[in-house]
């Protein structure tokens, strides 16, 4: 380590409204030091503004676009090679498809020291085309072998790129995707009473007994919208006075108008767009309904767990890893739109049946926690550029603290309670429905 401190750059694709982007956000604002973080990213974000106002130094990188463009992929990599070259960072840390790919074979081409990625989600899924899933899958073998360390929110992300040859068990760590858990809690009212599930009601103009489900995503074909639709116009012939609310924008939103149209769903379905207060929307619902097809770990899910919001979603990846199916959640298969009505249904009718399943949920909020992650992400960082790559094992699970190292002992365990908020009292920490 120089006398300098260990400098860590971050390259993340688009700043859109996203958990992955939040959390590089919040990473590079917290490193504490000896790290001395930078960002790179594309431009056009909703986020970029944010990121500008950060006390660490910026680049947008204008080529460095989302979609498929092989002239302008090939001249990032040239303009990041240069900057990698002329900056010599220590660590550049990679974050999603295009930017990982990208961000990593530059820092090799640079000769960067250290190169870690973390995997919000992989760019290859099974909905894609064979060949266009196999070349994704090249591309990330590729970028592979360039990578020191790999970071995973999910076991289910370890387990898939173990088994498709990317890194061995030793390469790779589980770091939470963390949340900013006290404001979702301060929203709910936790430990006193919650004015988001009437307030919120007012601003939308319905009854403050009306039942409200949501999901807070982006409108892209990932995140499934149209299926929530669907799920609504099942629920809402049982139950009329439900109202169903989309927080989130994006590529689908006028495929989604047509759904809702064609439904019959009139008003009770609202579009809400994106929102900045989503800690006061999550915690005025009486269901969070998430309907993805794939995931990494979805950050909603201990949104809505901190709000102590009763949750039914879709099995993907991750999310098994933090609800069991009756338990802690409702759980159904991807696209199974009658099901999720289903569970919907039963959680409406039944409200101490969800009461029940989110007081349950909260045994894993302690892996959460945003100040966690970014502390881990710390410890990582050291155990590279003082042991070279060896990753130090400590006798502390992901989140509970231990030495500088990364435990991987724990991703064979089962999801654990952990930290102080697994600890409090239950019954002060699951809010009563919003429409009592």
């Amino acid at each position: 380590m120089s006398a300098r401190g260990v400098s860590v750059c971050h390259v993340i694709t688009l700043l859109e409204l996203g958990g992955a982007q939040q959390n590089t956000l919040y990473t590079v604002a917290h490193l504490e030091p000896p790290f001395r973080p930078s960002l790179v990213c594309g431009p056009g974000g909703l986020l970029d503004a944010e990121a500008g106002r950060l006390p660490v130094p910026v680049r947008f990188v204008p080529s460095l676009v989302r979609p498929i463009r092989p002239h302008l992929d090939a001249l990032t990599l040239v303009r990041l090679a240069r900057l990698f070259r002329k900056e010599r960072p220590d660590i550049v840390h990679t974050h999603s498809s295009k930017a990982g790919i990208l961000g990593r074979l530059a820092a090799g081409l640079a000769g960067v020291p250290h190169v870690v990625h973390t995997i919000h989600g992989f760019g290859f899924h099974a909905a894609q085309p064979r060949l266009v899933r196999d070349a994704f899958i090249a591309l990330e073998r590729l970028a592979a072998r360039v990578t020191t360390h790999f970071i995973a929110v999910s076991r289910a992300h370890i387990d898939a790129g173990v088994a498709l040859g990317l890194f061995p068990r030793e390469r790779v760590s589980l770091i939470r995707s963390g949340v900013v858990l006290a404001d979702f809690e301060r929203a709910a009212g936790i430990d006193r009473a919650c004015t988001a599930g009437p307030s919120f009601r007012d601003e939308l103009g319905v009854p403050r007994d009306a039942p409200l489900v949501g999901m807070v995503a982006c409108l892209k074909p990932q995140k499934s919208p149209l299926t929530f639709v669907e799920v609504a116009a099942r629920v809402v012939r049982d139950r009329p006075d439900a109202i169903f609310v989309l927080a989130g924008d994006g590529e689908m939103r006028v495929d989604v108008e047509r759904l809702g149209a064609r439904l019959g769903l009139g008003d009770r379905l609202r579009l809400l767009g994106w929102r900045r207060d989503i800690p006061w929307v999550m915690a005025a619902l009486d269901v969070l309904l998430h309907t993805s097809l794939w995931e990494g770990l979805p950050r909603v899910l201990p949104e809505a767990i901190a709000c102590g919001v009763p949750i039914v979603a879709t099995g993907v990846d991750g999310t098994a890893e933090i609800l069991e199916d009756g338990v802690s959640g409702i759980v159904c298969s991807p696209g199974d739109a009658d099901a999720l009505a289903a569970g919907v249904k039963r959680l409406l009718s039944d409200r101490e049946v969800g009461h029940r399943m989110a007081r349950r949920a909260r045994e894993v909020l302690g892996e959460f926690d945003i100040d966690d992650m970014v502390r881990q992400q710390e410890r990582l960082y050291l155990s590279l550029v003082r042991w070279g790559g060896r990753i130090t094992r400590t006798g502390g699970g992901p989140g509970h603290g231990g030495g500088v190292g990364i435990n991987n002992d724990a991703l064979d365990a089962g999801p654990r309670p952990g930290g102080s908020l697994a600890a409090r009292p239950s019954h002060a920490l699951t809010r009563g429905s919003s429409t009592a």
